[in-house]
């Protein structure tokens, strides 16, 4: 039958191969990358945020987590699954958008059982800012994670500062600090559910 006839070990060396290539190719962008600097409770809580649904307010960050602590998404829609969790911890889980262009913030309640606030100075996306520029086209996982985006009919927009990356935090009560800090590496990188539940845990 020879190599080729046989499914099981071609699937096993395209396998191998797309990994290699996987891994060779997020070698190389990693060293164009700008490596993320952790946030400090001190930046993150004067951030001035403004609500997005009926009378327009601008509120300081703090208040988001100082009675209950919470779990603040910035551009991680998936979290929305960990809500009902969430909700029997009693804390709260937020999104926090850098931009409202067209209808993206619509769109992007359709998957988001939450409150969405606007952060115009994009502190939540820093302290330094990162962009994944046209390196996002030399990455398999990005493709992957833009496929599966564009299946459940989520898109962002085309217009403004679609290459920013963000993340996710989990913040305590009060002056507890942050308990978690994820970092996306690339587009549509996922933080790791089960560590959001156990920081939320560690929230007195």
């Amino acid at each position: 039958m020879g190599f080729w006839g046989k499914p099981g070990l071609i699937a096993g060396f395209v396998a191998s191969v797309g990994g290699l290539i996987t891994t060779v190719t997020n070698y190389v962008t990693d060293m164009f990358l700008t490596p993320p600097l952790s946030a400090t409770l001190q930046h993150l809580e004067e951030t001035q945020l403004k609500t997005m649904k009926g009378e327009i307010k601008t509120l300081k960050a703090k208040t988001l987590w100082e009675n209950s602590g919470a779990v603040i998404m910035a551009e991680a829609a998936e979290l929305s699954s960990l809500k009902p969790q969430l909700d029997m911890l009693g804390v709260p889980l937020y999104a926090v958008v850098k931009e409202d262009i067209g209808t993206e913030v619509q769109t992007f309640r359709q998957y988001f059982n939450g409150e969405v606030f606007l952060d115009e100075k994009r502190r939540f996306y820093g302290p330094r800012e990162r962009k994944m520029g046209l390196l996002a086209f030399f990455r398999v996982g990005v493709w992957l994670n833009g496929l599966r985006a564009f299946k459940s009919g989520f898109m962002g927009n085309v217009f403004g500062e679609g290459f920013v990356l963000g993340g996710v935090f989990v913040i305590g009560k009060g002056r507890q600090g942050i308990l978690l800090e994820h970092r996306e590496i690339e587009f549509g990188d996922k933080v790791n559910t089960n560590d959001v539940i156990q920081a939320a845990r560690r929230i007195p």
